[in-house]
């Protein structure tokens, strides 16, 4: 039976406070500001290999799919994660072409110096056909970690925007209030097999950057293979669509999803922008 996890970020969430004061708050100033209120989680696959991992914070939301297998895969997720946060987009730090290059540099680096992705058989063991001393020798190595990235960035401005950079086979959509979901990175080329351009994979990288208007209301969705492949793309557009809150959308995903049983892991965040 396939065993799922669903995990709400509700505590992203950021209001202003006053620190070191008492008293009324000042008359005029606003009590909250733009931001992302976000829910997610990660469904389980039935393979009991994880390779998913996602972050939510207040303006910046990611998810990644570690490829490669074992603990290498997660590993791999965590690596291209850890770099988007440290790079500080939603603060301006770094423009999103140059944090997915650092996510990719922070894999390709991982799995190029040492064995800590690929295991006992990474880079500069022996492999196949080598002449091991029997059953002590090195297996082989397996198919070197990859990961895939999507990440949204909130750029608060007086028309705001929603930055976002793709790399991999997840996808990201925007779902505007009233209006038709659209999805705004392209699909995996080949639509089977792992990613053909994820992050620590080949030499160079080239994101799919891109940026849409927001208004309040509207939602923006982060999914990664595993959803898809369950779901599908047209039924995905349909829950999008729905008029149900984002948990309750979420909710609806899961069911469907428990019925699939994917394999992998499945990972799903829904958030809307809010001004209030």
């Amino acid at each position: 039976m396939t065993v799922f996890v669903i995990t709400f970020l509700l505590g992203c969430l950021s209001v202003m406070t006053v620190r070191g004061r008492h008293g009324n708050w000042p008359a005029g100033m606003p009590v909250a500001r733009p931001r992302l209120v976000a829910v997610g989680g990660t469904y389980e696959g039935g393979q009991g290999r994880p390779s998913d991992a996602y972050v939510v914070q207040e303006r910046l939301i990611a998810a990644a799919r570690g490829v490669g297998g074992g603990d290498s895969a997660q590993a791999a997720a965590a690596l291209a994660l850890g770099a988007v946060v440290a790079a500080r987009p939603q603060h301006g730090e770094e423009g999103l072409d140059e944090c997915a290059q650092a996510a990719h540099r922070a894999v390709r680096t991982a799995t190029l110096t040492g064995p800590a992705l690929t295991g006992p058989a990474g880079p500069g063991s022996a492999g196949p056909g080598s002449a091991g001393p029997g059953p002590a020798g090195p297996e082989p190595a397996g198919p070197e970690p990859v990961s895939t990235l999507d990440l949204v960035v909130l750029e608060r401005a007086e028309i705001p925007r929603l930055r976002f950079a793709h790399v991999g086979d997840g996808e990201i959509w925007h779902c505007p209030k009233g209006g038709e979901p659209r999805r705004l990175t392209t699909p995996h080329a080949s639509g089977v097999g792992p990613p053909t351009d994820g992050a620590g994979l080949l030499p160079a990288l080239t994101p799919e950057i891109g940026s849409v208007v927001l208004r309040p209301g509207d939602r923006v969705a982060i999914v990664t293979d595993g959803a898809i492949k369950a779901l599908g793309t047209a039924r995905m557009m349909v829950l999008l669509a729905g008029g149900a809150s984002p948990a309750a959308c979420l909710d609806r995903m899961y069911d469907e999803m428990a019925a699939a049983e994917p394999k992998g892991d499945a990972t799903v965040i829904i958030a809307e922008f809010v001004t209030a």
